[in-house]
């Protein structure tokens, strides 16, 4: 915690932030009255920690039903993703996953004995035999979502991803994620949650996913280049190198940048759907469970503008407090909206007027400054409360406070 409270010294609403979360009293999950639902838990909190914490605070009626879509498809993408099983063995999984769901018993222990989630299918008949207790809608919307994703993955796993324009980065995306929100809202709208008309906008939901995963494909350019898998399309890469591998060659450092800013530019064509959607959104935990995400890929998007490192180093991502902070702001509209905002004046300050994406990045800053000026008044007051805390982080005061939060902090950990 110390040393979390020491990245964010300059930011001190991230220091309030992390302060405020290692004080306040946690919140306890106990599932132990029912043992199969207690493992269930575990492997959710085994396969994804920043999920697990979203889909635990969410309603009862939805909580199991989404950690169970969780599940599933992380175990669909695990067997996918595993080199050591052959095509011959996979595809005829991928392709009926969504009907081995409903095989009471069923487990898988053929994946590679280095893969990360392989208990998870080793212990699969936990996960089936919560999916069956789900109500029929759920279990419908899941089936479905798996069936379409299966053959997704099977298609790309015979014929190669082969990620040329950005049309079929679109593709790409959608089924590996735009897929997801679609199941998502269909649930929100199936339980009563929210209007019909969530599920029915499939558009604003597959940006939502699609906005999600390109910020990931952007910062995770190095760790798939050296996995030997490439998903930036060749259409945008293409422009300023020979291969894609280029990029992280010193002389091409300006290209390489270029380049960037244009992957930036590309998945921020996604916010005004995803400010969209979140504005139907009228659940509380929902509202939550949904903004969560977005905020952080609107700050991730951030760091990575301009950020050489990501062809460098891998494993990049925003700082702890920066984490803390926006989960505890992420619960309004208007509060995620002055986010947005803020995000789209340190990106549009960043850009190099040198740059060939200078003034396209600048447009779709001001588009997202205009969008929530005009539909989100409420959010004026809310930036002027985040640029606040913001800008105190000049302050000595508040630097020298900071330090003895830490001390505080590390001691309380010392002698708890």
């Amino acid at each position: 915690m110390a040393s979390a409270i020491l990245a964010s010294l300059f930011h001190p609403s991230e220091v309030l932030a992390l302060v405020q979360y290692k004080l306040a009293p946690k919140t306890k999950y106990d599932y132990s009255n029912d043992k199969a639902r207690e493992r269930l838990y575990h492997h959710l909190n085994m396969t994804s920690r920043s999920f697990a914490a979203v889909i635990q605070d969410l309603d009862e009626e939805l909580k199991d039903a989404i950690c169970l879509f969780y599940l599933i498809l992380r175990g669909l993408d695990t067997i996918e993703d595993d080199m050591t099983i052959d095509l011959e063995t996979k595809i005829p999984y991928l392709k009926t996953f969504h009907e081995i769901i409903y095989q009471k018993g069923w487990t898988f222990t053929k994946s590679g004995p280095n893969e990360k989630d392989r208990q998870l299918l080793v212990e699969f008949d936990v996960v089936i035999e919560g999916f069956l207790k789900l109500k029929p809608a759920y279990q419908t919307i899941i089936a479905d979502i798996t069936k379409r994703m299966g053959n997704g993955m099977a298609h790309y796993a015979t014929a190669g991803i082969h990620v040329n324009t950005t049309a079929d980065y679109d593709e790409y995306c959608y089924y590996v994620a735009g897929l997801v929100g679609l199941g998502l809202s269909e649930m929100f709208s199936a339980c009563g949650f929210e209007s019909p008309l969530v599920a029915k906008r499939k558009d604003l939901s597959n940006s939502m996913g699609l906005f999600l995963q390109k910020t990931n494909i952007t910062r995770d350019y190095l760790e798939d280049l050296r996995d030997n898998r490439r998903f930036w399309p060749k259409e945008i890469w293409g422009l300023y190198a020979e291969k894609m591998e280029d990029l992280v060659k010193p002389e091409n450092h300006d290209k390489a940048k270029q380049c960037l800013s244009h992957m930036v530019w590309n998945a921020m064509g996604h916010i005004k759907d995803v400010l969209e959607y979140l504005e139907m959104i009228k659940n509380p935990s929902c509202f939550k469970f949904c903004a969560i995400p977005q905020v952080m890929a609107i700050a991730t998007l951030n760091m990575l503008h301009t950020n050489y490192k990501i062809f460098t180093h891998e494993n990049i991502k925003i700082r702890k407090g920066e984490t803390v902070w926006l989960m505890k702001e992420s619960d309004s509209i208007n509060k995620v909206a002055a986010i947005f905002r803020l995000y789209a004046r340190e990106i549009n300050n960043k850009s190099d007027p040198l740059d060939p994406h200078f003034v396209n990045i600048g447009v779709a800053c001001g588009e997202i400054e205009q969008i929530c000026v005009g539909k989100y008044p409420g959010s004026t007051a809310e930036l002027a409360r985040l640029q606040a805390g913001v800008m105190a982080g000049t302050s000595g005061s508040v630097i020298t406070a900071a330090v003895v939060v830490a001390g505080a902090v590390a001691l309380k950990s010392t002698f708890a």
